[in-house]
């Protein structure tokens, strides 16, 4: 007869660098050494997926103001700032937006609009949802770098930290996987709700701060863009948790594109 059984070793907490690390690897296509993927590094490095918006929207913006000092023009900078995360993530979100907006405009039952989701080629939904929303974060970032190559460089990064900002909240206890596997349930629930609003908070801040520089009313657009960001990815969440039963990876694409759109309308409404 056996005794009885050890408890199991405790999971050894994962630090910053290895959040930052999978962070990284994981919402972006920047080569990084991910060193752990378990559901402790998942915790913090979905904490940290702002990070992995700063790694991407810092050399789009660099790219779009760079091109306009050197007398490129204020499309062809808007251009090529929403060109690089496409190219930074191998168009990882935007394919997330067009599988989304084809399973939820299918209005098919959740296993099905989820099969729709999951296949390879984009659907007419797709399409007109990529097409549509690329437009309107061009015409944004055109709007904002023709006041200057600081308001589009800052907007920018306003909407790359705003977007995975939005997966951080998405992380969050209370949201369900819609299957068992992929990366809805590799991160799914992994981020405590008190964090996820402390890191909300820091980034709203910061990018008021920044945007500091150009005056009070300023900072508070910026602040108010990524509020904005924020609930309009909420809502979109709550309708693909309602819709299909849960989160995958495809829908923490669509989130992220949402609310950087989002962030951007408003910046250049103001």
């Amino acid at each position: 007869m056996s005794g009885p059984e050890s408890p199991a070793a405790p999971v050894r907490p994962a630090s910053l660098g290895e959040g930052a690390r999978f962070a990284v690897g994981m919402l972006t296509a920047i080569p990084v050494r991910v060193t752990r993927w378990d559901r402790e590094a998942a915790r913090v490095g979905m904490l940290c997926a702002p990070l992995a918006g700063l790694a991407v929207a810092v050399p789009a913006a660099g790219l779009g103001g760079l091109l306009l000092l050197l007398g490129g023009g204020p499309l062809l900078a808007a251009v090529a700032t929403a060109a690089v995360p496409a190219a930074l993530t191998r168009g990882l979100h935007l394919d997330g937006l067009a599988d989304v907006a084809d399973g939820l405009g299918s209005a098919r039952p959740a296993d099905e609009a989820l099969r729709i989701m999951k296949q390879s080629d984009i659907g007419p939904f797709g399409v007109i949802t990529l097409l549509f929303t690329l437009l309107a974060q061009v015409a944004a970032l055109h709007a904002l770098f023709a006041e200057g190559w600081w308001r589009g460089a800052l907007a920018a990064v306003t909407a790359g930290l705003t977007a995975r900002l939005a997966l951080t909240l998405a992380a969050r206890p209370g949201v369900p996987p819609a299957r068992p596997d992929g990366l809805g349930a590799a991160v799914a629930g992994v981020v405590p709700t008190g964090r996820a609003l402390l890191a909300a908070a820091v980034v709203t801040a910061g990018c008021a701060a920044a945007a500091w520089a150009c005056g009070p009313w300023a900072a508070a657009r910026t602040a108010a863009a990524v509020l904005a960001g924020l609930l309009a990815a909420g809502a979109l969440l709550r309708h693909c948790v309602r819709r299909l039963g849960g989160v995958t990876g495809d829908v923490f694409g669509a989130l992220a594109e949402t609310a950087a759109t989002t962030a951007l309308l408003v910046l250049a409404l103001g």
